[in-house]
């Protein structure tokens, strides 16, 4: 039988094809620097379709984090979905992605699909500022987003440019702020430089050293998301108990939080705050690890375990001085 629709209006049936996948971004801090678990050999995050057979979106996601690193998963919480046109190259028709950041403790990973756990800022080497003095971005990233701006033809266009990276990376007197990860990445793919969005010739050792390492499809923009959402919940939620032992230093709290949000805080108003806020309280025990005189022992109290979803128990993170 002949079909009497136009064959204008008929499609391929791969190009009308949608897709839903699940991917997650799980965090761990170990030994002071904050970690990231992919697959792929660190191209990837543990990711896979959400398929007839899952009972939830949820539940789908944990099987492929299990199945794919042997990690099984604690907290979880849905971090964005990813719909843009052509995010997966290769793949027919289009792929939306729904996306969940879980906090857990490091452990050994499954290597069946290349799993393995790395640090964050391999991927962001420019948003770790612990070090004193200027940071990557003012050092070496400045100089080539600043010729991008100014390449622009329309001098409204150079002028917006300009404005967005002073604001993003913290040049020319203004703040840095943590929180906008996602926005510098964007930048410096719009800009051409990180191999994401890059057409031409790479760029110098020098300065591809300061881009960090790319992951494939667009794995970084979301790994980008989950450091962003993390960094702003330690300010009102103390979600970084779900990354420390059971007992814990103050100083290896401290270095905790200061890991995830890439900057140095000062230690006595950090003490201060963890005080007010009545977060954690002494085990009775001490530690001879931290290479000095024993240093005490410290728990979240139960009741900040018990109600940590109310916004307002706060571990804020404290600006260095």
């Amino acid at each position: 039988m002949t079909s009497l629709e136009p064959a204008s209006a008929r499609m391929d049936d791969d190009s009308m094809a949608v897709t839903a996948e699940l991917i997650a971004v799980i965090v761990a801090v170990t030994r002071g620097q904050p970690r990231v678990l992919t697959i792929d050999n660190g191209q990837a995050l543990p990711s896979g379709p959400f398929e007839v057979s899952h009972r939830s979106l949820q539940a789908g996601l944990r099987s492929w984090v299990e199945t794919q690193t042997h990690h099984p998963l604690g907290y979880v919480e849905q971090l964005y979905t990813f719909a843009d046109k052509d995010r997966k190259q290769g793949a027919p028709g289009r792929v939306v992605s729904v996306s969940y950041l879980g906090l857990t403790r490091e452990a050994p990973a499954a290597q069946g699909w290349g799993a393995e756990w790395q640090p964050w800022y391999r991927y962001f080497p420019w948003e770790d500022v612990r070090a004193h003095g200027p940071g990557l971005a003012e050092r070496v990233l400045a100089g080539p987003l600043q010729a991008w701006a100014e390449d622009a033809d329309d001098p409204a266009v150079t002028r917006d440019r300009l404005r967005r990276v002073m604001i993003s990376f913290g040049l020319r007197g203004q703040r840095w702020n943590e929180e906008l990860v996602l926005q510098r990445y964007e930048l410096l793919w719009e800009a051409g430089l990180v191999a994401e969005g890059r057409f031409g010739a790479p760029p110098p050792d020098s300065l591809a050293a300061a881009l960090g390492e790319p992951m494939r499809h667009d794995y970084r923009r979301i790994l980008a998301t989950g450091i962003a959402r993390l960094r702003a919940k330690i300010k009102y939620r103390p979600v970084v108990f779900e990354l420390m032992p059971a007992a814990f230093t103050l100083l290896q709290l401290q270095r905790s939080v200061e890991a995830l949000g890439g900057r140095l805080l000062h230690k006595q108003n950090f003490r201060r705050l963890i005080d007010q806020q009545d977060l954690v309280e002494e085990t009775g025990d001490v530690t001879a690890e931290t290479g000095g005189r024993p240093a005490k022992l410290f728990r979240f109290r139960r009741e900040v375990l018990a109600e940590r979803q109310v916004a307002g128990t706060k571990l804020p993170l404290v600006r260095a001085v």
